[in-house]
């Protein structure tokens, strides 16, 4: 079996597809391009599609990881066109590689995190993000299927930060892939203002969503933006602990040396 590991992305009004939704339009997209897909054994044979740490619902992404396992050999970059061709625009297969290795999951170690503010100033934000850097612990709450949770979202940012350029943003121009609806043009100049976040979290248990960080601003700053935050992840991979960046998840596949069958 010939494993392809895959980047892909949600883009635009694409971001509001739910993780099922982008299953079942990844899985017709796998008939269309004739993919000669691998299936699990049993009764009840699945597509061998392994998928990786989803983005959450509404949450746009340029680093989207799954694997899928073949029952015969593709070229994974003609593979990779294919497959892009017959999904729709916004959710786009950007990369594809032959897995040679093991642990991808293992490697998304950390998300780096954009968040668009529109209505904050960037200074107000860049106080709200020094408090909340400053703070041991930044408890919030989410409600989950077993009732509300508390817990510290403070530990997994690793950096966070004000973006420079935020302030340019008064021309009144939407974010790409945002709604006029959610994010509406207005004249004042409070409304103009725009402030661009960054972050890096750790993959932790429980989970800490960009979402949780902005209750934690508005915990610990009393930071709390006009109009919902427009949230795209850039990112995920190995967090290199020595520069603080983060490296990609794909690269120890492409450097892997293919082992000839046959040989130890």
């Amino acid at each position: 079996m010939q494993r392809i590991r895959l980047r892909y992305t949600k883009r635009g009004r694409l971001r509001f597809t739910s993780h099922r939704d982008f299953q079942r339009a990844f899985e017709r997209a796998l008939r269309r391009a004739e993919v000669p897909m691998a299936y699990s054994a049993g009764f009840t044979p699945h597509p061998k599609v392994s998928y990786a740490n989803a983005a959450p619902t509404g949450v746009g992404s340029e680093a989207e990881y799954l694997e899928i396992g073949l029952a015969q050999f593709r070229d994974p970059e003609q593979l990779r066109a294919r497959l892009d061709e017959s999904l729709p625009d916004g959710l786009d297969i950007t990369e594809a590689v032959e897995a040679r290795t093991s642990g991808l999951v293992e490697r998304l170690e950390v998300s780096v995190w954009q968040l668009r503010l529109d209505g904050v100033d960037p200074a107000d934000a860049r106080r709200a993000v020094a408090a909340f850097l400053a703070a041991d612990t930044v408890e919030v709450q989410r409600s989950t299927k077993n009732g509300v949770r508390t817990f510290d979202c403070r530990a997994a940012v690793t950096r966070f930060e004000v973006v420079e350029g935020g302030e340019d943003s008064g021309s009144g121009n939407a974010p790409a892939g945002t709604d006029a609806a959610t994010h509406p043009a207005t004249d004042t100049p409070q409304d103009r203002a725009c402030a661009i976040l960054r972050l890096v979290v750790r993959h932790l248990t429980p989970a800490v969503r960009p979402d949780d960080v902005l209750s934690g601003l508005r915990t610990t700053a009393d930071l709390a933006p006009p109009v919902p935050a427009a949230v795209t992840r850039l990112a995920q991979g190995p967090l290199d602990g020595d520069t603080g960046t983060v490296t990609d998840p794909l690269a120890p596949d492409r450097d892997a040396v293919a082992v000839p069958a046959g040989t130890a």
